[in-house]
């Protein structure tokens, strides 16, 4: 008798990153791959956390202003993608950390701070005040006070790790969500031509309520949004996603984007480089691993972007 792959499923979920983790794999019943793939997450998180005393990553941070730190090869190699993609300048900032720490949004001490402090915290942000040293394989912050945070690449990276790891042991299809940034792994074995259906979040429902949806190859989706930590002020609404270049939440008509990309740290960059635009860029396509976009605007209009 011939299996329904679409039927026999491994699926599994498990706390870590800071968010709910699901993970599917078709074709097996067998949770195995599963259970090893939650503790490469852990592994991962126990090098890159910037939410525990120690990490590789908090090392670094411990450091600024001091000393070169020494890292293992996965750290360093995502350090050095996220220092070099900061330094093109178009909204991504995996030093940020300070101004984010000041204003504070999603957190019991939300403020709207004054210009001058602003100005001050500007200051400890310049991905150029990075020194990497690729033979030895040291990060080095340049001033004290300086911090790396790669929350806003590094599920992206884990999911692609994850991937590599499910090739290997040869998954044909399966699902990586890592809190909303999803992995789509191989054909989709519930539709003849391959493709996966995936909904489009809407900004002002509970997540998992969909404004639209799109059919797509093996990909990877990321959505980013002004709708889920935000700060009211004297009627002005301030959200978490603070522009690099000025020190303030980044002034746009966008409630939300999702990129989908070949590669799922791709899709956290692009979707950045994409929502700190405001609107689709021209010559975007170009790059063939950038399969489309679809933006999602405060008067509830949506966009499609190569669809």
């Amino acid at each position: 008798m011939i299996k329904n792959l679409a039927l026999e499923q491994a699926v599994g979920e498990h706390r870590a990153l800071g968010t709910a983790i699901t993970l599917q794999v078709f074709g097996t019943t067998d949770d195995t791959i599963i259970n090893e793939s939650f503790d490469l997450i852990d592994h991962y998180e126990d090098l890159l956390t910037v939410n525990r005393g120690y990490s590789e990553v908090m090392a670094i941070n411990q450091a600024a202003g001091k000393e070169p730190v020494q890292v293992c090869s996965a750290v360093y190699d995502l350090v050095k993608l996220a220092v070099e993609e900061s330094r093109e300048n178009y909204g991504f900032n995996a030093l940020i950390g300070p101004l984010v720490k000041l204003w504070a949004i999603g957190f019991n001490n939300a403020h709207v701070p004054t210009a001058e402090q602003i100005q001050e915290k500007m200051k400890l942000i310049d991905p150029n005040s990075v020194d990497l040293d690729d033979e030895n394989q040291t990060v080095y912050l340049q001033k004290l006070g300086m911090e790396l945070d790669l929350g806003g690449i590094a599920k992206g990276w884990i999911a692609d790790r994850l991937r590599d790891f499910w090739r290997a042991y040869g998954v044909h299809a399966g699902i990586i969500n890592l809190g909303g940034n999803i992995l789509l792994v191989g054909d989709s074995p519930k539709r003849a031509n391959g493709q996966w259906s995936v909904g489009i979040q809407d900004p002002k429902e509970k997540r998992g309520q969909n404004i639209s949806s799109v059919m797509v190859p093996e990909c990877s989706a990321v959505t980013s949004g002004t709708y889920e930590r935000y700060l009211i002020v004297d009627g002005h609404k301030y959200h978490h996603l603070i522009d690099p270049r000025t020190g303030y939440p980044v002034e746009t008509d966008l409630a939300g984007i999702t990129t989908f990309t070949k590669d799922s740290v791709q899709a956290e960059l692009e979707c950045k480089r994409l929502f700190f635009a405001g609107h689709p860029i021209a010559g975007w396509h170009d790059n063939p691993d950038r399969l489309g976009a679809v933006f999602v605007y405060n008067d509830d209009h949506f966009e499609y972007d190569n669809f």
